[in-house]
C-alpha cells in the first residue's frame, strides 16, 4: 500500500465517520424532521456515483467509504419512513 492509498483511507474514515453521528442521533431520537427526501435522494445518487467511480478506478478507499455511506443513507431513509408516520 502506497502513501496515496493511506491518505485515501484516512480521508474515507474521517468523512464516513462524520456522517455516522447523524444516523445514530436519528435512530436514538426518532426525530426525522430535519431530513428531507430530496436531500437524501441527491446524496444517495452522488454517493452511488462515487462508488461506481471507485470501482472503475479500482480505489479501495473510495469503495470502502461509499459502501458504508450508502448503508447509512438507507438507514436514514428507513428511519424517515418509519418515524415520519408517528
Amino acid at each position: 500500500m502506497n502513501y496515496t492509498e493511506i491518505i485515501g483511507f484516512i480521508a474515507a474514515i474521517l468523512t464516513t465517520a462524520a456522517f455516522l453521528p447523524q444516523v445514530y442521533k436519528t435512530w436514538k431520537t426518532k426525530d426525522v424532521s430535519s431530513l428531507s427526501f430530496p436531500m437524501l435522494l441527491l446524496f444517495f445518487v452522488g454517493v452511488l456515483m462515487w462508488l461506481i467511480y471507485g470501482f472503475l478506478k479500482h480505489s479501495t478507499p473510495i469503495i470502502f467509504a461509499n459502501t458504508i455511506t450508502i448503508v447509512s443513507i438507507f438507514l436514514l431513509v428507513s428511519f424517515k419512513i418509519r418515524y415520519n408516520k408517528k
